[in-house]
């Protein structure tokens, strides 16, 4: 049940849908007054959600920034690569499809072939409520093989199917005590909220983030006061995310 709620209400949530509700029932309304009320409160949260200065604030603000290497002082014993970055529903099955987080595979090499890290922890099976789909830390593990990483530094975790099934996973095939040398590699939106899993699950992970959804400050007018997509993005993750940490507090998972 709680698997169902935490993939629902996120959505449920988003920016543009609660534009929509309210214009709805603007629309269904018969009061001339809460008609207009509400369509001018969805019009100021449209152009709200949409202005790029204000998401990407906020955002810089939520995201845990990016580690030098310069101050990785000595190897990691494990790199944990959370997944949730391919199309693992592609027609082609002879590939591997990546979307916007695959900075979490390429920096996991990067590490790697750096000489930081000594193993590489695929973890995540298929969040998917109603369809089946390829097990996505399969599907990476290939990729990695191919991107000279040899078979025998990876271990593959498959079952999990969100960040708190992850950590206990992990847990659970890694030696009894084993709780430090391990590096977290992950989306910077998604590393508040994975540390906070896997702690609890007792492993004192450091955070390596990646794939990053916010630029420098700027004061130019397009950023100020110009609608963009991309800010509605923005504000998609957040709200997703949000939720996801509010319902893993509530059932005590961080």
């Amino acid at each position: 049940m709680f698997f169902f709620l935490s993939k629902t209400l996120g959505y449920l949530v988003m920016p543009l849908v609660l534009i929509s509700l309210l214009l709805l029932i603007s629309a269904l309304l018969k009061t001339q007054q809460w008609r207009k009320r509400l369509f001018w409160t969805a019009f100021g949260l449209l152009y709200l959600f949409s202005n790029e200065f204000i998401a990407n604030e906020i955002m810089l603000r939520w995201e845990v920034p990016p580690t030098p290497y310069a101050e990785i002082a000595n190897p990691f014993s494990y790199g944990i690569i959370l997944t949730g970055v391919t199309r693992n529903d592609a027609s082609l099955t002879d590939r591997v499809f990546f979307e916007h987080g695959a900075d979490r595979v390429v920096h996991a090499v990067d590490l790697y072939k750096r000489g930081m890290l000594k193993k590489i922890i695929v973890s995540g099976g298929t969040g998917r409520l109603f369809t089946k789909s390829r097990k996505e830390a399969d599907e990476i593990g290939k990729a990695l093989v191919l991107m000279g990483v040899p078979a025998d530094s990876l271990v593959i975790e498959n079952e999990s199917r969100n960040t708190y099934e992850s950590a206990v996973h992990v847990k659970r095939m890694l030696p009894a005590d084993t709780t430090e040398g391990i590096v977290l590699i992950t989306s910077g939106f998604h590393m508040r909220r994975s540390l906070a899993c896997f702690r609890k699950a007792g492993l004192n992970v450091t955070p390596f983030s990646t794939d990053f959804y916010t630029h420098p400050r700027y004061y130019t007018l397009d950023v100020l006061f110009l609608p963009k997509v991309d800010a509605l993005l923005i504000w998609s993750k957040l709200f997703k995310e949000w939720t996801g940490f509010v319902a893993y507090w509530l059932a005590g998972y961080v």
